[in-house]
């Protein structure tokens, strides 16, 4: 089945847009893409987001933390790969740099730890170097820094190897 435009007023697609922004955070690039999906024209998307901000139901930097806390937790994103997904969102460099900042360092850290353990245990082989090399990589395409999974491993595999 191909979805095309709904043609519903604008009156009609306050309500829905406001009753989707509620259940969750939602960016103004997703909103906007929503409104137009409802087949609205620019202008009349302009002005229904601005009514979203006015009254609070879009927030950028809310937005951004949310994301940023959700893709830490929940999907076990690093740094990078969380600004890649703010980017796409069109989020503002500054909102994604508030959100980043947000970031617990230690607990960062556990779930870096968590991820790099979980990939260790599934990683086939006894050799530590390729072993450390398939981890790494699957830690850097994962969003985290490079020094910071080096470092992580370095002690995770050495506490192993030395059992």
């Amino acid at each position: 089945m191909i979805r095309g435009k709904l043609n519903i007023t604008p009156f009609i697609a306050i309500e829905k847009i406001k009753n989707w922004c509620a259940y969750q955070e939602r960016s103004h690039s997703d909103a906007r893409q929503k409104l137009k999906g409802y087949g609205l024209d620019e202008e009349q998307i302009d002005s229904i987001i601005a009514d979203l901000i006015s009254e609070n139901y879009l927030n950028e930097e809310r937005f951004a933390r949310a994301f940023t806390s959700g893709k830490l937790r929940i999907k076990h994103w690093g740094k990078t790969k969380i600004k890649m997904g703010l980017r796409q969102h069109k989020i503002s460099d500054i909102c994604i740099n508030t959100a980043l900042k947000s970031i617990d360092g230690d607990e960062y850290e556990i779930i870096l730890k968590k991820v790099l353990e979980k990939k260790i245990k599934l990683t086939k082989g006894s050799d530590k170097r390729k072993i450390f090399y398939s981890v790494l990589n699957y830690a850097v395409s994962r969003g985290f820094e490079t020094d910071l999974a080096k470092e992580q491993l370095n002690i995770l595999l050495n506490e192993n190897y030395t059992e």
